[in-house]
């Protein structure tokens, strides 16, 4: 898949241009009807498993919430089919990648509303997974990117501002794990979960690479902490090893990871990423543990 952009952050909207235009109006286009009614037919093929596996999201029913777990599902689907086309759909599909056309996931802000997950095919946003925010609207939605109102979060702050408006939440600095705090600065909640790190998706994490962890550090620096009780929660899932030694401050301890994984140079170092999102495994399965929720759409 077309997932590494030069100049692009993983699951990075980008900007459609010449060829990108071209190549969908070459053999995208032609072909729009048909495209709209395969990828209505994979929903259709898919959501019976997915609702078996999902079959709820914070009490509510499938398909409610589960935008990210559709889009993934639905996109595999389509590329096996265009791997070995049989249909007009498919074929064209299979010919606009091989002239170098993206077929690409996409996430980010959603008219500053959302956050969403997508594929972007060419200069076309297609959301396989429309119905998952009000079960009313088309399960397909097919638009030009430049219609679609969906940009790239630009930092921790525009992140919060969105998570504050789409999960009714409230968003604090991480220090229950400050080892973590580079690439997991925050901590979100709700009235309906509890306390969760974030934010380990794909974007945000790249993101965090990108900026040298200085975004933050610098957000740490005066984000809000939760309240004890509250945070006590999240703190009993923490394993001793990741928590703040008694009497240390934490968030000086989030913030001075920042700069030595800085100074390391870790954002060049994919195993220290993947360690530290296996800390966050470990955190996250004893939430699972607990019968609570981990993912948010």
């Amino acid at each position: 898949m077309n997932s590494i952009i030069s100049g692009y952050l993983n699951h990075q909207p980008v900007p459609t241009d010449r060829k990108q235009n071209a190549l969908t109006k070459r053999f995208i286009v032609p072909v729009l009807t048909d495209m709209q009614d395969m990828l209505m037919g994979l929903r259709w093929e898919l959501d019976p498993g997915l609702a078996r596996q999902y079959p709820f999201n914070k009490n509510i029913p499938y398909p409610v919430g589960r935008c990210e777990e559709i889009t993934t599902a639905v996109r595999q689907h389509l590329l096996k089919r265009i791997a070995a086309p049989t249909t007009r759909a498919e074929r064209a599909l299979h010919a606009f990648r091989r002239q170098g056309g993206l077929i690409r996931p996409v996430w980010g802000a959603l008219r500053e509303r959302y956050f969403q997950n997508a594929t972007q095919i060419g200069s076309l946003y297609v959301d396989v997974a429309n119905d998952t925010v009000n079960i009313t609207k088309p399960k397909v939605e097919i638009i030009p990117m430049t219609e679609s109102g969906l940009e790239a979060i630009r930092n921790i702050s525009h992140f919060c501002d969105i998570a504050k408006l789409y999960w009714k939440a409230e968003i604090y600095a991480n220090l229950v794990a400050p080892s973590l705090a580079p690439l997991l600065p925050m901590i979100v909640l709700n009235k309906v979960s509890e306390p969760k790190l974030l934010s380990a998706c794909p974007y945000m994490t790249a993101l965090a690479l990108h900026n040298h962890f200085r975004d933050a550090e610098s957000w740490l620096e005066t984000a809000p902490a939760m309240d004890v009780k509250a945070q006590a929660t999240l703190l009993e899932r923490v394993p001793m090893d990741l928590r703040p030694p008694a009497g240390a401050d934490p968030r000086e301890l989030a913030i001075d990871a920042c700069r030595e994984a800085r100074r390391e140079k870790r954002y060049l170092d994919p195993e220290w990423k993947q360690a530290r999102l296996k800390d966050l495994a470990r955190i996250n399965s004893a939430r699972q543990e607990t019968g609570e929720e981990v993912s948010m759409a």
